[in-house]
């Protein structure tokens, strides 16, 4: 019993061994042996989805590309040469090949639909224009009403876009005065620009 067990292990064994792969590639390469075939897509099928999903792909995607994979193996089988490298190494090298390609055609497809996308020119209509003056008015006028040194740093903050740690550095102020400033400022701006309204 123990040498039976013995024996289809090593059969298991040697089915995968190199040489017997690369004898399987051999007939379906010289006479395209469904069966050889059958025994490559058998050993290889499970091993590149595993491969592809390690890469990141997701179990359809890699179902995918292990169906590509296994019909370049056998449309190109004559291809392989024994010298230079494993039968693995060759599938896994086609295997490996598709992906990138795959990735690539995703990629392009990606900046395809984007120059699809139709963005807003950036013009204005009157209407728009005339509201945003009129908002610039407002908000001028606001400006106006509050205190130098806090109107000095909204300005800088809302339209300049200079952070409060690089405000507090240009003035010569510590960070927290920055803050408590703006903050007053702030709600100064806001209560006038509300009665506007």
């Amino acid at each position: 019993m123990a040498f039976s067990a013995l024996t289809m292990a090593e059969q298991v064994r040697n089915q995968s061994a190199p040489d017997h792969l690369a004898e399987l590639l051999s007939r379906v390469a010289q006479s395209r042996d469904r069966g050889a075939f059958a025994e490559l897509f058998d050993h290889f099928a499970p091993r590149v989805k595993a491969f592809m999903m390690r890469k990141g792909s997701n179990a359809e995607q890699a179902e995918d590309l292990v169906q590509e994979t296994m019909l370049a193996v056998w449309s190109k089988s004559q291809m392989y040469v024994n010298e230079r490298g494993s039968v693995a190494t060759w599938i896994f090298t086609i295997a490996r090949n598709l992906r990138i390609d795959k990735l690539r055609r995703d990629k392009a497809q990606l900046y395809q639909d984007i120059e699809d996308f139709d963005a807003p020119d950036g013009k204005i209509g009157a209407d728009e224009a005339m509201g945003r003056s009129q908002e610039d008015n407002y908000v001028n006028k606001a400006l106006a009403q509050i205190p130098a040194d806090q109107r000095e740093l909204l300005i800088l903050s809302y339209v300049e876009d200079v952070t409060q740690s690089e405000i507090a550095l240009k003035l010569n102020l510590p960070l927290g005065t920055v803050k408590s400033r703006m903050r007053l400022g702030y709600q100064r701006l806001r209560k006038i620009l509300e009665q506007v309204k």
